[in-house]
């Protein structure tokens, strides 16, 4: 009677533990640019697909670290946010991730694993160059140009509608007080000559090549100047836009890893 008891508990336990870590999905998403050696943020989302059961007690097992999970509902899903951060810069997958869970008796520990197919990029580690004190002023040596471009040096060349963003110092508050409108200065754009990072140039081994080159491509794209970049035999003019940006980084990340 006791190893039947003991073997009718085992059944039961087995079958409800299967049944608990099964027709579960994942999804993760990268929150921000991951840059080595610094702290980036996943986020992880936990989708249970059966019908009418829900998930207890699990836990999702990645890069060493554990997501605890006490309860999805059916149909529902469960979000989470887990801090990585990465040695070296590249391209990292996620091919299959772990969810483990010991219920229902708190006995055994069943896992199963759940395709991802998840592919980002690490940046390399942003490093001021040497011998650099204020960028705009090493910028400058090189020639200044002044434009009737639409920016924020300059004589007052308009005044138009205030869109988000726009700084307050900028505000045209005489003209905003008549119309009832924020409205937003328009001056002549004082602006340097777009700059092409050359990586050649920059000293040091290829590790501190484009560690100084992803720090020049950061401060360019906060100094709103075109920038592009020179790598080997390959040249990416200059332009300023958040996709240039990532497209350099990206480049930078892989350059000398194949």
């Amino acid at each position: 009677m006791i190893v039947s008891a003991m073997l009718a508990f085992m059944g039961v336990s087995g079958f409800a533990g299967k049944r608990n870590i099964s027709s579960l999905d994942l999804e993760i998403q990268v929150l921000n640019e991951i840059y080595a050696k610094n702290e980036g943020v996943l986020k992880i989302k936990l989708k249970n697909n059966k019908r009418f059961l829900p998930s207890f007690i699990l836990s999702v097992e990645l890069f060493g670290k554990k997501i605890f999970v006490p309860f999805v509902e059916s149909k529902g899903e469960f979000t989470a946010y887990l801090k990585v951060s990465f040695p070296d810069r590249g391209v990292y997958r996620i091919e299959r991730v772990y969810i483990c869970s010991v219920f229902p008796f708190n006995f055994f520990k069943r896992c199963t694993s759940v395709r991802s197919n998840t592919e980002f990029y690490v940046f390399p580690k942003p490093e001021r160059p040497s011998g650099i004190t204020d960028h705009s002023r090493n910028l400058k040596k090189k020639g200044e140009i002044t434009s009737d471009k639409k920016g924020y040096e300059g004589d007052i060349i308009s005044i138009r509608e205030y869109r988000s963003g726009d700084p307050l110092k900028y505000i045209h508050w005489k003209a905003s007080a008549k119309t009832g409108k924020l409205k937003t200065k328009e001056l002549g754009d004082s602006i340097n000559r777009p700059v092409i990072v050359d990586i050649d140039r920059i000293e040091g081994d290829i590790e501190r090549k484009v560690s100084c080159a992803t720090y020049l491509v950061l401060d360019l794209y906060k100094r709103s100047i075109p920038f592009g970049l020179k790598i080997e035999n390959r040249i990416y003019r200059p332009e300023f836009s958040y996709k240039h940006k990532i497209k350099i980084l990206r480049e930078l990340a892989v350059y000398g890893k194949n």
